[in-house]
Parts: C-alpha cells; structure tokens; sequence
C-alpha cells in the first residue's frame, strides 16, 4: 500500500502582486499524474491549503477540480487537514459531499476525539490504514486561558494541551487497531513547528502560538504511529532523526530565499507496518532566482540568463560600494528583449532605513506584520531588553485578532 505525503500549497499565493494560478495548476496537474503513475491508494495533505482564509474563486477551483480529479483514479482515500493559514469553517463546509468521493477533510479539532481516527479500507472493504487526522490545533482548542499566567505559563499549557491531544488519539488508533484484529499500519498527521525545524528567509513561515518555546519535539508522537505525516515547514526535513517523522515542504517555493531548493513530496509504501519512505522531486513551473552582487557581477548574470533564453523572475539585491540612483532604469534596459522580469530590487547600499523612511525599492509588500512592529521597536529606541515581551504580548494580540476573525465565519 502507496502513500504520498504533500503539504503547504499556499493555493492562491502571490509574489511581489504577481498571480501565480498558472503554476499551481500545473502543480496539481503533476500531483495528479504521480498518483496514477506510482499506484497511490491514499494521499495525506498536511495543512496550508490555501494561502488565506478567503481563497479566491479560482484558488477554490484549482482545488475541487483537483480532488475530483484525484477521486477518478485508483486512489482509494484523500485525508486533508487544515493548517495555521486555512479556515476550518471554510475547509469542513463540503466535508460531507466530500465523503462521497472517499476525500476526509477535518477543519479543526474535533470535540470527539474519535472523529480524528479514520479507518480506511481497501477495494475488497478490508481496513488497509488509520489516520490519526489531526489538524494545526489552535490555541483555544488545546489551552485553557487563566488571569494573571505568565508567558512561561502559557508556552506550557500548549505544550501538555498538544502531548495530551497526540496521547488521546494515538491511544483510540491502538485500541481500534486491536479491535480489528488486524496489524496494519497507523499513519498521523500535524501541522506545527518542531524544535530545531529548519526554516529559510522570505519563506513565511512564523511562530503558531505566543512566543518561541512551544516548539514539538519527536517524542510527543505516539510510538504507535508508524508515520507522521507534517506540514509547516516548507524546507523538507525529518524530525529528530527519525525517517518515519517527515516534513514533505512546500511543493512550491514561496519566496526568493526558497527558490535554489529542491522541492518534493514523500511516497510512503507499507511493507506491514514498516514504512519506506522515497522523495519525489517536484519539476520546477516558475523559475526564480536571486542575483546579488555590485552591478558587474549582475549584469553579467543578467546577460548569461538572457543568452541562454532562460524564462523567469528575478530577485536583485545590489551590494555594490557605488551609489547607483539609476538602478531600475539599467535593469530594465538589461532584461529588455529577454524572457526575464525584476520582481523586487533591493538596494543594500541605502542605510537600513526605519519604516517612514522606505526607499523606491522597497514597500509594504516587503514587510509584514512583526516586521513593521520590530521597526517600530528599533525606531523608537526601545532597549533590548524590553523587546521579547513586547514581541510576545504583541504575537498574542495578533493570534487573538486571528482567531477572533476565525470564530466570526
């Protein structure tokens, strides 16, 4: 028994204001094609659908089109969980369509833990798999908040509301695995941010929850799990050492500082209950890439990328000693007649600048949400000393304000 282990589309994502439909089409397109080429049976999608909770109706399409798709072909199941960045309302709407197709979507925790264990079958209805189909669980779903609780309180509370999630329905898989009779294998599914998760710049990926220590480690997985199935973190990893913990990453980069890694998604073939597990790579759809260096260095690499008829988009990031107040008209002539585009330009030699001071090469599109407040910090002169908690009180607002807007679909 195949399974195929993807997470993070970020379906409806841009860069820099550019769509990027066409290259989540012809991801999907791909996806689809492994799973009639490999014999899937059953594919795990852990988390981050979608880049926002209020995906566009062409994003919404991509999806559908895909599960139905997926739903025509030998492939017995399709379990899909919600991640930080999809809305459990949204995702759990057509759940029970959905069902018809043999395609389990669970949105958020469920108030009966047993909801999350799925027990799939094979063609002949004999169980072939359980899933312990649990999704990014958010702060209220797993912690209690009291008056008066300390950062160091609240970390944590998430970390045992996590442990006990993962113990409770870890346990109901054993015990439906033992009422079966049958040895078969247990497959569990996270989206969360492991200690020592790799991460890479302009990825996107923040902290879940208030502060920076409720970070998982590989021992609150149940043993009984014979694979864990994560999203979150886009760069594909294991966890810990142990091949059986994986992050597949994002199929797609997400950024410039992704754009030189190799993406993939993990086939997973059960031999009992010992899994193997192989990383298909992923083709590349939308080249990017990022230049830097002083303004020979560029545009010599410029020149060879247009020579060689090379379709894509560009990053530049000029560290040169000379001050160039020309540098988006030389790079525009340098691209002109080529098949490239200049998404972003940074200029490194302009002094780091605080938020009212942004130069032409760099907007709001550049910044998010912390990195605004943390300018705001550093224009103000607030002491180090001072910045973790304010940092930490302000990453509490905002997952309030989040999960308030949640609550309120």
């Amino acid at each position: 028994m195949k399974l195929l282990h993807t997470s993070d589309w970020h379906i409806g994502r841009t860069l820099y204001g550019r769509n990027r439909y066409e290259e989540f089409e012809a991801f999907l397109g791909w996806l689809a094609g492994q799973i009639r080429e490999r014999d899937i049976s059953v594919l795990v999608v852990a988390g981050d659908i979608f880049d926002t909770s209020v995906p566009s109706n062409r994003a919404q399409a991509l999806y559908y089109r895909f599960l139905c798709e997926v739903a025509a072909s030998d492939c017995r199941h399709v379990v899909v969980v919600a991640g930080n960045h999809d809305s459990p309302s949204f995702l759990n709407a057509p759940r029970e369509l959905l069902k018809a197709l043999d395609v389990h979507v669970i949105g958020n925790a469920c108030t009966a833990l047993e909801d999350e264990v799925l027990l799939l079958r094979d063609d002949r209805g004999e169980p072939e798999l359980i899933v312990c189909a649990v999704p990014y669980l958010r702060d209220r779903d797993i912690r209690l908040a009291e008056a008066g609780e300390s950062t160091a309180d609240k970390e944590s509370k998430l970390l045992q509301g996590i442990h006990r999630h993962y113990a409770a329905v870890g346990e109901l898989a054993e015990q439906l695995r033992a009422e079966l009779g049958e040895d078969i294998p247990i497959v569990g599914t996270g989206h969360l941010f492991t200690a020592g998760g790799q991460t890479v710049e302009g990825d996107g990926v923040r902290e879940l929850y208030v502060g920076s220590l409720a970070h998982v480690n590989a021992a609150i997985f149940p043993s009984a799990f014979d694979y864990v199935a994560l999203g979150h973190l886009h760069v594909p990893q294991t966890v810990g050492g142990n091949e059986h913990i994986r992050y597949s990453g994002s199929p797609v980069p997400m950024g410039f500082g992704e754009a030189k890694q190799q993406k993939s998604v993990c086939e997973v073939e059960f031999s009992a209950r010992a899994p193997a597990v192989t990383r298909v790579e992923v083709p590349v759809f939308q080249r990017l890439e990022r230049i830097a260096g002083d303004w020979s260095a560029i545009e010599r690499r410029i020149q060879a990328l247009a020579a060689d008829g090379t379709e894509g988009w560009l990053e530049v990031v000029y560290e040169g000693a000379e001050i160039i107040g020309d540098l988006r008209d030389r790079l525009e002539e340098a691209i002109e007649g080529s098949a490239l585009e200049v998404l972003r330009i940074k200029n490194t030699r302009i002094a780091n600048r605080v938020l009212e001071q942004i130069d032409d090469d760099e907007t709001l599109d550049d910044l998010d949400i912390y990195d605004v407040f943390e300018r705001c910090l550093g224009q103000h002169g607030v002491p180090d000393e001072q910045r973790l908690e304010l940092l930490q009180t302000y990453r509490e607002v905002i997952t309030s304000l989040q999960e308030r807007d949640v609550r309120a679909e």
